[in-house]
């Protein structure tokens, strides 16, 4: 077994919306020492990273140990050899699923990802879209069916989110959970007593 000195895993972000919890994903990850995050970003993700957050794509490397150049197929984590603790693609746009789904690997992104599903490695997609149609709903059943962990990033209201941060936080959390870590403010069912209920309805 390798030892490595730090943990790593591979964050993609593709071009569905919701590039605030790569965001927040990164800098969850980059305030743990023993993590080490290898990044890598499709053309339509930066383009709906700075349509929605403003955040450049030389703003967002700042945030990530290496950063890869998506066209780039040799780059380390293109290769089995190359050992992480898995890969998390936040968001994943239904194109991405697609291409994962059918082994489609015409980026680095999508190469990345079928790389950590045939070394068994965990594999985390954030799905981001609404409504469904029956071809998204096909191939993300074959995904999971495959050990992939398909998360959409769903509203929770049992934490009783007071700001659009704490929804994103909540996501952020559940992703984290899947490696092994315990996200900061991280608000789990039956540790409820501290937060502040939403006003309800009149």
């Amino acid at each position: 077994m390798i030892q490595l000195k730090k943990k790593r895993l591979t964050v993609g972000i593709s071009g569905a919306s919701g590039s605030v919890l790569a965001l927040g994903l990164l800098k969850a990850l980059k305030a743990l020492p023993d993590w080490e995050t290898h990044l890598v970003i499709s053309k339509a993700g930066v383009r709906t990273l700075e349509h929605e957050t403003h955040v450049t794509e030389s703003r967002l490397a700042d945030l990530a140990d290496l950063v890869y150049d998506r066209e780039d197929i040799g780059a380390n984590i293109a290769s089995g050899t190359f050992v992480t603790e898995g890969m998390a693609i936040v968001p994943c746009s239904m194109k991405t699923v697609a291409g994962i789904c059918t082994g489609y690997s015409d980026n680095l992104l999508l190469r990345a990802a079928d790389v950590t599903l045939k070394e068994r490695r965990k594999l985390v997609v954030v799905a981001r879209e609404t409504p469904l149609s029956p071809i998204h709903l096909r191939n993300m059943l074959s995904l999971a069916e495959m050990g992939v962990v398909v998360m959409p990033p769903m509203l929770t209201y049992y934490n009783h989110p007071q700001s659009v941060s704490d929804m994103t936080n909540h996501i952020v959390g559940k992703i984290l959970h899947e490696f092994g870590v315990e996200g900061k403010d991280f608000k789990r069912w039956g540790n409820m007593d501290c937060v502040t209920p939403i006003r309800a309805l009149s």
